[in-house]
């Protein structure tokens, strides 16, 4: 049966970054302004959550700003390694898990339905 553990290994953004065109999980921090409906002077307030984003070297926002060096979530939403910008940074970074009992991210054709069945039959931590 397959192992279907991962182990995830968070990588610094101000030490080092991914390739390009890797998708990878992404830790962000910020802040964002509270219920403002109920105050006069809302209270920003911090968060640092993880999203799913890829990297990238360079792109361009549909305004036509370039970013480089950058993260970019499903929404087209771009956000720097921490340190190069003051507004939702990306503190930490570490590659998406393969797929359960694989050593790839991508299945293709064929090879799917037995790859599924692995997974299905297989049990954490055997």
């Amino acid at each position: 049966m397959a192992n279907l553990n991962t182990q995830t290994i968070w990588i610094d953004a101000r030490e080092r970054l991914p390739r390009e065109g890797v998708p990878v999980a992404a830790a962000i921090t910020g802040r964002y302004p509270a219920d403002s409906a109920e105050s006069e002077n809302p209270v920003e307030e911090a968060f640092w959550l993880v999203r799913p984003m890829y990297f990238t070297t360079r792109h361009f926002s549909e305004d036509g700003t370039e970013h480089r060096d950058c993260f970019v979530d499903s929404d087209g939403y771009v956000r720097l390694p921490y340190g190069l910008a003051d507004d939702d940074t990306v503190t930490h970074w570490a590659e998406l898990p393969t797929l359960p009992g694989r050593t790839t991210h991508l299945v293709l054709g064929d090879d799917v339905q037995p790859a599924l069945q692995d997974a299905w039959r297989a049990r954490p931590g055997t």
